[in-house]
């Protein structure tokens, strides 16, 4: 048998390391490995920045990949009864089904999940391909594949003779990030790894073992270390990138290798990392420091104005804000920039490519399924996340997180739960009595023009087909808002493309990796002035309140302790990067992915104060139409929807079962 599952193994993991994937990639209409002569694919920056475009090429559209996209795994938002029958990876997660990410055979195996490759053909045997097709990606196997793809760049660098310093320094560069990058992508998910820093031959068999979290990381930072010394801050900066000018922003630069140093580093000093390292359940306090020095570098550079890199500003509304993750009438411009009072302003920092077209799934998913979308079943965002959108004084709801509890000193009142919150709340979730569709054109959108959310005594027909509609009591509206459904049809090349990494993530990962490491939230890095609570408060501070003011910074109560801080510093990552793929590494690293509340999603009920005449047919005869939040409700309560039943091995997803069976250094993830 274990002879069996080696044969298996040479045509599934390594095969990707033994260079076997449907390529496709150009750069100036020059093809990897296009010329006649193999070594003039590195002669000089033209052909060999066309060897290295296939890189871009192997990063996943996590959030466009497949029909459904399920990369919120955390305690962010509730499936529907369809999920089972489609053997959705968001159910499977809950299930604990970790194995579901591995597809099966061309069906839904993987069921949304960009981790394994999916979409096989003839074509495309494997699944994966670095053409132009979104659903050929996936992160394991076009994680190794980059890898070996960087090596191979990396062993031919001397044969780059027709180029300047500047030119070599850019490959060598983007090749060293690449390395690190796929490496890092890795051990997230499936802890440490062998490094493979070098070309591995076909015929012999491998041996190398699999390293601590720790020891990966450091070699992941090394590479990265490398990169920031040889690449520009800008593409557009450097005679290299004239041939490109004004379509670089998505290619590698110094700011993208400092700012994943420090996530490496801030991910090997977090305290699952350091405990499947050998060390305690606490953080690491000497990789949180060398986390807070290498965002410190990109930080002083985005305060003295010498990067590129900006917060968006909030704009109307959010209207300026919401640009980094969707944009809509603009032609199909990738999201991650916005443009307000004629400045630029630029916060995502690593995409991937977006692969062409305008038509994302992304845009009708989370619509709620029978109402606004002909769709068989939606995701709804769960009561407990929605709870982490506090009020906008800067506390917290209240200090249990939950909903149905008043709180005097915040302000929460559960007859008025969606009065007075962080405007950030309004941007991302449809509540009760909120207006979800403009046309009167049929009766049936205006059956539907309001939410009817309550579920009491009374059941709305948001909520009363049970296998469809919401089962938590919210909509999600972060990707759909006002106007983007069925009825209004207000989509116009539409594009949701959600950054891996964007700047205020960035300002958090400071924040938390300075309070951590020096466990004082004073400490600055040596090279940024800032402390942690400056971090934070940046980030909240460029949210506006609607009379113009900044939205508050961290209340004094929670700045009497780093451990009491850090409470804050999770809620506030669950606010600003929701539904934005953080979560689950988040819980995971922070060892609260089993723990209460963590491992539960919850939905409301409710009545609403003057009660609604037809639930079918709605009369509307609430009191207020344009600020829903003004609309009085009754007998709320919080009930839980699912608890997972999760242990220890769920903090790491296990191997391919084939990938395991190779070698005995090659191991499977405990628990598996």
């Amino acid at each position: 048998m274990k002879k069996y599952n080696k044969i298996v193994l040479c045509c599934g993991l390594f095969l990707f390391l033994a260079g076997s994937i449907t390529s496709c990639s150009d750069y100036l209409d020059i093809k990897s490995g296009a010329t006649g002569n193999p070594d003039d694919a590195y002669a000089n920056f033209r052909n060999f920045q066309g060897f290295t475009e296939e890189l871009y090429n192997c990063i996943p559209s996590f959030c466009n990949r497949d029909d459904n996209n399920f990369f919120n795994n955390g305690e962010e938002e509730m499936w529907q009864q369809n999920a089972t029958t489609q053997n959705a990876w968001v159910w499977n997660v809950d299930l604990g089904n970790f194995r579901a990410w591995v597809a099966n055979n061309g069906q839904l195996g993987a069921g949304g999940s960009f981790l394994d490759a999916n979409n096989t053909s003839i074509l495309v045997p494997n699944g994966l391909s670095t053409d132009n097709d979104k659903k050929t990606k996936a992160l394991w196997g076009g994680s190794w594949y980059g890898i070996r793809k960087a090596n191979i760049g990396l062993a031919n660098l001397d044969k780059m003779i027709d180029a300047t310093q500047e030119e070599k320094d850019i490959i060598a560069g983007q090749l060293y990030f690449f390395r690190a990058w796929f490496h890092l992508q890795i051990i997230t998910y499936w802890g440490g790894m062998p490094y493979i820093d070098q070309i591995l031959p076909s015929d012999q068999p491998l041996r190398f073992p699999r390293l601590t979290y720790q020891q990966t990381a450091d070699k992941i930072g090394e590479d990265f270390k490398k990169a920031y010394e040889l690449l520009p801050g800008n593409w557009d900066d450097v005679a290299a990138g004239n041939a490109t000018k004004g379509k670089n922003e998505l290619r590698i630069n110094k700011w993208m290798a400092t700012a994943y140093l420090g996530k490496n580093y801030l991910y090997a000093g977090s305290p699952l990392m350091n405990k499947s390292s050998g060390g305690g359940e606490q953080y690491n306090a000497e990789y949180c420091k060398k986390a807070a020095e290498a965002f410190g570098n990109l930080l002083n550079a985005v305060e003295n104005g010498s990067c590129q890199y900006r917060l968006l500003p909030w704009g109307i509304n959010g209207t300026s804000y919401e640009q980094v993750y969707r944009t809509n009438g603009q032609g199909g411009r990738m999201p991650g920039s916005a443009v307000e009072n004629g400045v630029q302003y630029l916060e995502a920092i690593f995409r991937g490519p977006n692969y062409g077209g305008t038509g994302q799934s992304m845009d009708k998913e989370y619509l709620c399924a029978g109402v606004l979308n002909d769709r068989s079943w939606s995701q709804y965002p769960t009561a407990n996340y929605v709870n982490y959108f506090g009020m906008n004084n800067g506390l917290p709801i209240n200090s249990a997180s939950k909903a149905d509890v008043d709180d005097a000193v915040s302000g929460y009142d559960t007859h008025y739960p969606w009065k007075n919150r962080d405007p950030r709340f309004y941007l991302n979730f449809g509540f009760d009595t909120r207006k979800m569709v403009n046309s009167t054109g049929t009766a049936q959108a205006k059956q539907y023009t309001y939410a009817n959310l309550y579920d009491g005594a009374k059941v709305g027909n948001y909520r009363s087909e049970r296998n469809k509609g919401s089962n938590t009591g919210y909509l999600l509206m972060k990707f759909d808002p006002l106007g983007f459904n069925k009825f209004d049809n207000a989509f116009n090349n539409h594009q949701i493309h959600i950054p891996w990494m964007r700047l205020s993530d960035v300002y958090l990962m400071y924040a938390e990796a300075i309070a951590m490491g020096h466990n004082n939230i004073h400490a600055t890095a040596t090279n940024f002035g800032q402390d942690a609570v400056a971090a934070i408060n940046k980030v909240r501070n460029r949210v506006l309140l609607p009379n113009g003011t900044p939205l508050p910074g961290v209340n004094v109560a929670f700045l009497t302790s780093p451990e009491i801080f850090m409470s804050e510093v999770r809620r506030e990552r669950a606010v600003e990067l929701a539904y934005e793929g953080h979560r689950f590494h988040d819980l995971r690293r922070w060892l609260l992915l089993t723990k209460y509340p963590y491992n539960i999603k919850t939905g409301i009920t409710f009545d609403r104060d003057i009660p609604e005449t037809n639930d079918v047919t709605p009369t509307n005869v609430f009191l207020d139409k344009v600020n829903p939040e003004n609309n009085k409700i009754n007998n709320l309560k919080e009930y839980v929807v699912f608890e997972r039943l999760y242990s220890d091995k769920h903090y790491w997803l296990p191997l391919k079962q084939t990938d395991a069976s190779i070698y005995l250094e090659f191991d499977q993830n405990p628990g598996w």
